[in-house]
């Protein structure tokens, strides 16, 4: 039996030591093949020496300290400890230790085993560092698309903007952060202002980006330097473009990309406070809503295709009569 038990520790594949505590500094007296194979010395080499000649440079002083505080408490142990091969290679040691007493109680020996842990510790150390890469990144997109947010929404009109003649409210509220929904009114002169609702296809920062395109498309054609303030008119000349053709336009210059099959859909109108007429196309969007003064609502029929679509989307131009009050 006792040969047998000779014969399984010299052929385990894990480093076995035994240490005599009966001397000082406890030097072994037993190394097994798998040791040699591990560390690299020789179990002639190692006997009589404390196994502390694994250290090195980088070996972390509190695991050293809870391996001295077990052998003096004379307690089992496992550690996991940076220890470095007779060729300098450092590897990540699994050491557990356990001691060994006589008949009276008193420790004789402890037993060390080794196991070479470093794959494991590696891809740990690997996995660490791309959690907090990806942590890092998923910051910087956060700030990014807050940054970006922030500019979308700086596209918006004022709160409770206004105009001889019409009172103007509006609630915007995305199902994102970024999104391709956006809305504003241009002040063409004191009595003609235009109105779009834009909603581009998607979320995130593709449709986003779209949606800034377009409100600034929409600007820039008009010569409107935002919404309703009181300040910037658009040029007269530019007046004469329709709710239609602005409308064409925008399908000519937009038409929809086959690798992202992105389009979107609009409400375009221009209004006259004098006239109280309102000229508007409607491009696969919901159609306005009348509420009449005495409270009844009357929905109108969307019609035409989204922007982009097709070439000839035929779209119409309806016209919206407003009495006092609606």
């Amino acid at each position: 039996g006792r040969r047998i038990l000779q014969a399984l520790m010299q052929y385990v594949p894990e480093g076995i030591t035994i240490a005599d505590a009966t001397q000082f500094d406890c030097p072994l007296i037993y190394a097994n093949r798998g040791f040699e194979q591990l560390t690299g010395y020789s179990a002639e080499g190692v006997r009589g020496h404390n196994c502390r000649f694994l250290q090195g440079p980088d070996t972390d002083p509190a695991t050293t300290d809870e391996i001295r505080r077990a052998i003096r408490e004379g307690r089992e142990s496992v550690v996991e400890i940076l220890n470095y091969r007779i060729d300098g290679t450092p590897f990540w040691n699994r050491l557990s230790i356990t001691p060994v007493r006589n008949d009276k109680g008193v420790i004789t020996h402890f037993i060390g085993v080794q196991s070479d842990v470093t794959a494991r510790r590696n891809a740990e150390e690997a996995l660490m560092r791309a959690k907090v890469e990806l942590e890092e990144g998923n910051h910087r997109m956060k700030r990014d698309l807050e940054t970006a947010a922030s500019v979308q929404r700086s596209y918006l009109p004022p709160r409770n903007p206004s105009t001889k003649g019409v009172r103007i409210a509006w609630e915007l509220l995305p199902c994102d952060e970024l999104a391709g929904d956006t809305l504003n009114v241009i002040t063409f002169d004191d009595h003609r202002l235009g109105f779009y609702v834009i909603d581009v296809s998607g979320h995130g920062a593709q449709a986003s980006l779209l949606s800034s395109a377009l409100t600034h498309w929409l600007h820039s054609f008009s010569g409107d330097q935002g919404a309703v303030e009181g300040s910037g008119r658009a040029d007269r000349t530019e007046v004469r473009l329709s709710a239609l053709d602005v409308a064409e336009r925008l399908n000519s210059q937009f038409p929809m990309d086959p690798a992202t099959g992105q389009y979107f859909t609009m409400v375009y109108g221009v209004l006259d406070t004098r006239s109280r007429e309102f000229r508007f196309v409607t491009a696969g969007h919901p159609a306005p809503v009348i509420v009449a003064r005495d409270g009844k609502a009357l929905v109108h029929t969307s019609r035409g295709f989204p922007i982009g679509i097709v070439a000839e989307p035929g779209f119409e131009e309806q016209l919206l009569h407003l009495g006092q009050g609606d």
